[in-house]
């Protein structure tokens, strides 16, 4: 055993034990409680980051923690495979996204093990892997069988020179990624996955107490999303003809509407670019022809259209206003989406925010209908409380003034019945799940398309359609349209004439809508998932970042929905527990070039310029940059997200190297709670490591006791009665079970920074215990070597406590070895294999969590504050059992008292049981 702590020797030695003994793999046991931590499964980009060492460490101390408490605890890993980044790199490095994502894999996991983490990885999956994809593909199939798929029309980006459809995220300004070419919106033909039916029951578990181990913010993020509106949908009539002479629309443009009060404040009405009467208007307007075809180049998404500048055009057409009649103009408006309701919306200014800067910048009529009591309307400057439905009262509304919100919808929704023109409904912003995506590299979607019998599903028994692994995109539209091998051969399963195969894939959040799942099940090849997911579904704890708490999760919560609904599991919801870890933050520094540019510098090579008060008010180089000298002013723009474009990451490759893997797990536990953002410190890191190499060192010197004698009596409960310890040792022992039974608190609550900050109270403890440690210690052992057994111990514990002295030492030490363990293994295993507690107890993994000893919180002593008239004038120390009468005695004999009483004799004493003596004289 090496007297130096060596982080690489002692984490290499740790992790060959737990290769050699399997010491990860889980099976099913019906005789233990079971809990199932799972963190999100990550995009193999290339290198970890420490976002995903943070991440992984906190479900790898829960897993250890629960184990050592007889948890049968399953912590699976696999790989978010399938995606757009792979076909962005293979255009760059000229390879198959196949063989960059398998190779980026394998990084990826050896950095994992290096980190010495509890993953089952028996139990791996990758979602490219076509025994996964398979079931995607499956899936899908049994949701068509059941009318939960569907096939409709799509608006989607299409870049003209390319060829083909981009993301939302590949639409820069309205213009290709790659090409810079004006991107088109066009409709073509995709599936959809119903998952608004669904809407009521997902709302529900969100909106309700059934999700209580969820965060607050993240469920009221999916209610947000979900977006169950309750309105009125009703009708604007007109007169507009279409050129067979038709009403177009019947003569009704509908809305929809959760502010029915405000009707009578409406000024405009705005439809979508795509709407028929928008269509209609352009006919004869090459102006409003030209804006609506500047209108496709647009965003498709609400999330978009929030951002967006809003831009509008007058139609030349007016509608009637239902209860009025009175005309109302009719705009085309970028911020319509047709997919959403019926593609037209009523402007209200003055009590929207949206149609109050809409009118505002095309010189429209704002018209005050809602009061709020003591507030003053300003028709220049908007204020939240024009949108006040609590406080509001109608006004200048005719015969509906006066009257609340509630009152206001319910009568204005009886005016609409009573004309035959609207009703109250209930909405939803939730929108059915398209999946189809126009992309090579993602689970292809199961269809044969035949001339004469058109969309026509896989057969199952032909399952997987195997993805070819062999394309590398060049950008001139899907390879798989011109693969000669993923075509050769299809004929349609009805008639058997040739016919082609489905080119699009399906959107990557299918793929981690039920990996979790699989990890279950993972080697099943006769089912999606099995008895296993029966176990350990559904999962105990999912850790994750918040920028998954829409999406993902709602999609996963969808899938589970599904496959329950299809007799595949038995559980409602997925995830019972949620912990959004907080982002992993660093130092940001940028230089403007001279070109406009930004040049971005790593934080080692910058030092703070500082303002009198300390406050950071710039940077300067203290290394040669590029053409920039030492000392150049610099920009300080704060800390963010680290990022490898913003120079401001930090790779744990070169932690793990310089410091070893227990320490980048420490630092990350140790420096903020799980929920709160990390903020990177270099000193910080250091001090981790120094806490590693103060534990190291005292066990090198305790291992230079008698140890394994000591460790019996230690670590066994009878023996522990039968040991007489003396004050001091009966100190260290309280002060060790009084921290263990706070971090045994903090392991259950999950707030891992103070778990640490205890263990660094119990080596303080222990290294205070014994002051002359070092100069007692005759010599450490040879390196790699524990000293002799047998022999006296060269701690000079006084005649009266060295035995229970030796005792409450090698306890301590060994309660402080398992509340580390979960945060940093590989230290903790090689300290309590060496120093022979595993003979005792068992390998770490398996031995029991420490107990509290409740008769090692029993003070035989309390310290009592010492009052003189209500002033502090010291303490004294009495029986923890002394009664009122003893108390005083004491109080009255002690120096404090009779070095501040001037004599005088004490007319009354008052004793607080626990806390205090006030000494009145």
């Amino acid at each position: 055993m090496d007297t130096k702590y060596q982080p690489s020797d002692v984490e290499r030695a740790a992790q060959a034990h737990w290769s050699a003994n399997d010491a990860y793999r889980v099976i099913e046991d019906a005789s233990k409680k079971k809990f199932y931590a799972c963190s999100m499964l990550p995009y193999p980009s290339g290198k970890l980051h420490m976002g995903h060492v943070r991440n992984y460490t906190i479900n790898d101390m829960l897993t250890r923690y629960l184990r050592m408490n007889g948890y049968n605890v399953l912590m699976p890993m696999g790989w978010d495979a399938f995606g757009l980044p792979a076909e962005n790199a293979a255009m760059k490095n000229g390879v198959p996204p196949a063989q960059w994502t398998l190779d980026n894999i394998a990084y990826m996991k050896q950095q994992m093990q290096a980190m010495g983490l509890a993953i089952d990885w028996s139990r791996e999956v990758a979602t490219c892997d076509p025994t996964y994809y398979k079931w995607n593909q499956w899936l899908f199939l049994k949701m068509l069988e059941k009318g939960v798929a569907y096939r409709k029309t799509q608006t989607v980006n299409w870049d003209p020179v390319d060829q083909t459809v981009l993301a939302n995220e590949q639409v820069i300004d309205g213009k290709g990624w790659r090409t810079g070419a004006v991107v088109e919106k066009r409709e073509i033909p995709g599936y959809y996955l119903k998952i608004t039916e669904y809407a009521d029951e997902l709302l529900d578990f969100v909106a309700g107490d059934k999700l209580p181990g969820w965060p607050d913010r993240v469920k009221l993020m999916q209610e947000n999303w979900i977006g169950k509106s309750e309105g009125v949908r009703f009708a604007f009539p007109h007169a507009i003809r279409g050129e067979g002479g038709e009403l177009i629309g019947g003569g009704r443009m509908y809305v929809f509407t959760t502010r029915a009060d405000t009707i009578m404040g409406v000024t405009f009405c705005a439809v979508a670019p795509e709407h028929p009467l928008a269509a209609h208007a352009a006919q004869n307007n090459p102006q409003l022809a030209a804006f609506i075809e500047d209108c496709k180049s647009g965003g498709t998404t609400e999330a978009e259209l929030a951002t967006q500048e809003k831009k509008g055009m007058r139609t030349g057409l007016v509608v009637q206003h239902p209860l009025t009649r009175k005309p109302v103009d009719l705009w085309v408006g970028n911020y319509v989406l047709m997919g959403y309701g019926d593609g037209a919306v009523m402007g209200v200014p003055a009590h929207d925010e949206r149609d109050f800067a809409f009118a505002l910048k095309y010189g429209l009529e704002i018209k005050q209908v809602v009061l709020v009591d003591g507030e003053t309307y300003d028709f220049h400057r908007w204020q939240d409380w024009y949108a006040d439905k609590q406080r509001g009262v109608t006004v200048n509304s005719d015969n509906f003034s006066g009257l609340s919100y509630k009152d206001a919808v319910d009568a204005v929704a009886h005016a609409l019945v009573q004309k035959d023109l609207g009703a109250k409904k209930t909405t939803w912003r939730l929108r059915d799940w398209g999946i189809s995506r126009q992309r090579y590299w993602g689970t292809p979607i199961p269809i044969i398309h035949c001339d004469e019998h058109g969309a026509v599903p896989v057969p199952e028994q032909d399952l997987p359609v195997v993805l070819p692994r062999d394309c590398i995109p060049d950008g001139s539209g899907n390879p798989l349209h011109k693969h000669e091998g993923f075509h050769a051969g299809v004929t349609c399963p009805v008639c058997g004439k040739a016919a082609r195969r489905e080119t699009d894939t399906m959107d990557t959040f299918v793929d981690s809508s039920w990996y979790f799942m699989r990890y279950c099940d993972p080697k099943n090849g006769d089912a999606m998932v099995a008895n296993g997911a029966d176990y350990w579904m559904p999962m105990d704890q999912y850790i994750g970042g918040i920028e998954h708490a829409i999406l993902h999760l709602l999609y996963a919560r969808f899938w589970t929905k599904v496959m329950r609904d299809l007799g595949l599991v038995k559980v409602d919801e997925p995830f019972t527990k949620l912990l959004t870890q907080g982002m992993v933050l660093n130092h940001i520094y940028s230089h403007r070039t001279d070109k406009g540019g930004k040049e971005y510098f790593w934080p080692h090579d910058v030092e703070h310029v500082l303002d009198d008060d300390g406050k950071v008010i710039g940077a300067r180089l203290i290394k040669a940059v590029g053409d920039l000298p030492v000392g150049t002013a610099i920009d300080y723009e704060g800390v963010g997200t680290m990022s490898k474009s913003k120079n401001n990451g930090v790779d744990p490759q070169d932690l793990i190297e310089k410091y070893g893997a227990d320490t980048a797990r420490l630092y990350t536990m140790f420096t903020a709670p799980p929920e709160a953002t990390l903020e990177w410190n270099d000193a910080a890191v250091e001090g981790s490591y120094r806490f590693l190499r103060r534990v190291w060192n005292f066990g090198m010197k305790l291992s230079t006791m008698d140890i394994e004698a000591a460790s019996v009596i230690a670590t066994s409960a009878r023996g522990l009665k039968d040991i007489k310890f003396g004050d001091e040792a009966q100190a260290l022992r309280r002060e060790i079970h009084t921290v263990l039974k706070q971090v045994d608190y903090d392991y259950q609550r999950m707030q891992y920074n103070t778990v640490v900050s205890g263990a660094m109270k119990m080596i303080n403890a222990l290294e205070s215990f014994a002051p002359t440690l070092d100069t007692c210690v005759s010599s450490l052992p040879p390196e790699g070597a524990l000293a002799a057994r047998g022999g006296p111990s060269p701690l000079d514990f006084k005649a009266s406590d060295s035995a229970g002295g030796q005792v409450a030492l090698v306890e301590g030490f060994g309660i402080l070895l398992r509340c580390l363990y979960p945060a940093t293994p590989h230290i903790a295993h090689g300290l309590w294999s060496q120093l022979g507690y595993a003979g005792v107890l068992g390998d770490l993994l398996d031995a029991p969590w420490p107990q509290v000893d409740p008769a090692a919180l029993v003070q035989s002593e309390v310290e009592l504050v010492l009052q003189v008239n209500g002033k502090l004038r010291g303490s004294v120390r009495v029986p923890a059992k002394a009664d009122k009468a003893e108390i005083e005695r004491l109080a009255l004999a002690s120096d404090a008292f009779v070095a501040h009483s001037g004599g005088a004799h004490p007319k009354r004493v008052v004793v607080v049981p626990g806390r205090l003596v006030n000494v009145v004289v």
